[in-house]
Parts: C-alpha cells; structure tokens; sequence
C-alpha cells in the first residue's frame, strides 16, 4: 500500500479507531475481515462499472437526441424554403 495514497476505507477506518488504522497503517496488520472486505471491493468494482456504462448510455442519448432535433429543424428549415 502506497503512503500517498489514502483511501475512503482508511478515513473510516482512523475516524471509527484511530488504533486500528495506525495498526494496519504504520504496524502492517491485517484485519481479521479479510473475505468480507474483498466481497465488499468486487461489489464495489461492479458498482463502478454499472456506473461508467450507464454514463456512457446517458451521453450517447444526448447525442442521438442532438441530432434528432437537428435533423427536425433542418426539414423544418427546408420545407419552409421550398
């Protein structure tokens, strides 16, 4: 683990104990949950993921109703001309 970097878990970890976090942090503990926490980081990953590919859907809709509404103005602009 990288003395940079500081994740959610640790700031929950120091604000709940202090100790605890020192243990793991400074000492190099392990906790004893150790299956409960990699259950709880694969659900955050495919947490993650659902999230990117839902902000990718929501930003391929506004474009695809971009350019509906371009399309639309531009026979409305054409039908007029005519």
């Amino acid at each position: 683990m990288s003395d940079k970097i500081i994740r959610a878990s640790e700031i929950t970890t120091y604000v709940y104990c202090r100790r605890g976090w020192w243990l793991e942090r400074v000492r190099g503990y392990t906790a004893e949950n150790v299956h409960e926490l990699q259950i709880g980081t694969a659900f955050h990953e495919g947490h993650g993921r659902i999230v990117q590919r839902s902000t990718w859907v929501q930003r391929l809709a506004y474009i695809l109703i971009f350019i509906t509404v371009g399309f639309i103005v531009f026979s409305v602009l054409m039908s007029v001309g005519t």
